[in-house]
């Protein structure tokens, strides 16, 4: 009976400890939370930066909204992507709508041998912001190896979203073509409204999900065990490929 004492009073420390970790946890996200997206300061981007922002993959979606988010804050902005007509259109909507000088890069991210044209296009330009945004995804979820055209697929995925990455914004799903969600959410907001809500973590957080839901999935994730992770992140994507696969099948 009397070693079941010492065993209690472990399991007591434990407790509290476990306990203490959680509300140190939490306090600390709400904190974060509350610094970044509940108070009011000055926007981290604009032209004392530097007089021009680059922004990949501008023609859009979320390129696009941080396309004329920066210029709404008084950047000019070079507009790099692969179609010279859609950066012609954007580019002129964006001079017209915010007074902004713009200039455009037309390549494509999916081949190696055009970053000499980006360096010479770019030479001598006071550049403060950078967007990364160019990126593909697969048509749908798959396995792996059942990928269709899977060598070429492969390729441009590497060169689009590895070669030419250096992000630190990693947001969750947004209502944007490249995701195929048409109607924006709670959880998945408009490119519009995440890029606004992104931008206040500018000077804030060197990596961040830009958005305060995302923050929040982000860190309800971050506590659960991977195996529930993972199994989790499986069946949506099983789900989302069904889904596919059979309207695949009806058309």
């Amino acid at each position: 009976m009397e070693s079941a004492f010492p065993a209690a009073g472990f399991l007591y420390w434990v407790g509290a400890g476990t306990v203490a970790y959680v509300a140190l946890r939490i306090s600390y996200l709400l904190f974060t939370a509350l610094r970044v997206w509940g108070l009011s300061h000055e926007a981290g981007v604009g032209p004392r930066l530097g007089e021009w922002a680059v922004v990949t993959g501008g023609t859009d979606g979320i390129g696009k909204s941080y396309a004329e988010e920066l210029a709404k804050h008084g950047m000019k902005v070079v507009l790099i992507s692969r179609s010279q007509d859609k950066l012609n259109q954007v580019s002129s909507e964006i001079r017209e709508k915010f007074k902004v000088e713009t200039r455009t890069i037309a390549v494509d991210f999916a081949s190696e041998d055009i970053y000499d044209k980006i360096k010479t296009s770019l030479a001598g330009l006071k550049i403060g912001v950078l967007v990364n945004n160019v990126g593909i995804s697969y048509e749908y979820p798959e396995y792996f190896l059942d990928v269709p055209d899977l060598d070429n697929t492969i390729k441009k995925l590497i060169n689009i979203n590895v070669l030419s990455v250096c992000k630190s914004v990693r947001p969750y799903y947004v209502a944007t073509k490249l995701s195929k969600i048409r109607k924006p959410t709670l959880d998945k907001p408009s490119a519009e409204t995440y890029v606004k809500s992104a931008m206040r973590t500018v000077g804030l957080q060197s990596r961040t999900t830009g958005y305060p839901v995302h923050f929040l999935m982000e860190s309800i994730l971050s506590v659960m065990p991977t195996w529930l992770y993972f199994k989790m992140t499986m069946n949506f994507g099983k789900s989302t490929r069904a889904r596919y696969m059979k309207k695949a099948k009806k058309n």
